[in-house]
């Protein structure tokens, strides 16, 4: 079911969006050559404590996972693309890791994500976290009253094709409120004026995740981790936004 938020509603959930931009800003900060992800993700869990905020994923166990996920991050490296479950990894140089975050602040859910090169850059690497950044802003530029959310994945696809990647729609942005995944389901191509009209008052995650070669994936086995298919890197970029009748508003934004 699909619930729409009042304005009181939306200004309440702005404290969980400004906690996950400030961890994800931590985060990015504190990834670097060496440091191992079972770090970042005890740095997420330390500042989750601090703040009385309560994790989406260290009990989450949908149908696709092996296991309840058991940490409060997901670190993706290189051709690990999606739901990276932390492990006992030091970053390398020129690693490129996608970090998802989400937290509940006051009963209200925040999930955001975003993708950083360590140490020294793959040119192609750069590419695909700009191509993610771009159609991310391009998403919720389509995201204002009026419009479907096939014009969010529409736009969220053209990107890609401008590069010549293919896209999995098989995961994608998805209702955000007092539970971390709700309807609808916003895949990450798609046409123009189909779907569910965008109102006022509906909160999502949009997030486009590319990969450089194959739109098809495998999970690890570790039951969480979706690495493409061919081994080639993907980035992943995301925000929570609310739609409203003066436009989107990104709750998640980072400074």
């Amino acid at each position: 079911m699909i619930e729409l938020k009042t304005p009181s509603e939306i200004e309440a959930m702005r404290p969980a969006g400004r906690f996950v931009a400030d961890v994800l800003t931590a985060l990015k900060e504190k990834a670097a050559v060496g440091v191992n992800l079972l770090e970042l993700d005890e740095l997420a869990h330390d500042m989750i404590r601090r703040a009385g905020a309560t994790s989406c994923y260290i009990d989450y166990h949908p149908s696709f996972g092996a296991s309840p996920f058991g940490k409060v991050l997901c670190t993706s490296v290189n051709d690990a693309v999606l739901h990276g479950l932390p492990h006992d990894y030091a970053l390398e140089d020129g690693d490129l890791l996608s970090v998802d975050f989400a937290v509940s602040v006051n009963g209200w859910v925040a999930d955001s994500a975003l993708s950083v090169v360590v140490g020294t850059p793959r040119e192609e690497d750069l590419e695909v976290i700009a191509a993610t950044e771009e159609a991310l802003v391009k998403g919720i530029e389509a995201a204002v009253v009026g419009n479907k959310i096939g014009d969010i994945a529409a736009a969220i696809g053209a990107v890609a094709s401008e590069h010549g990647w293919g896209v999995n729609t098989d995961f994608g942005g998805h209702g955000v409120g007092r539970t971390m995944h709700g309807e609808p389901h916003i895949p990450n191509a798609g046409r123009a004026g189909r779907g569910l009209p965008l109102r006022p008052g509906l909160v999502i995650a949009i997030e486009p995740w590319f990969m450089l070669g194959t739109d098809r994936i495998y999970t690890d086995p570790d039951g969480w981790t979706l690495r493409s298919q061919d081994g080639s890197r993907g980035a992943h970029s995301e925000h929570t936004i609310a739609v409203t009748h003066d436009g989107p508003i990104v709750l998640t934004a980072r400074d």
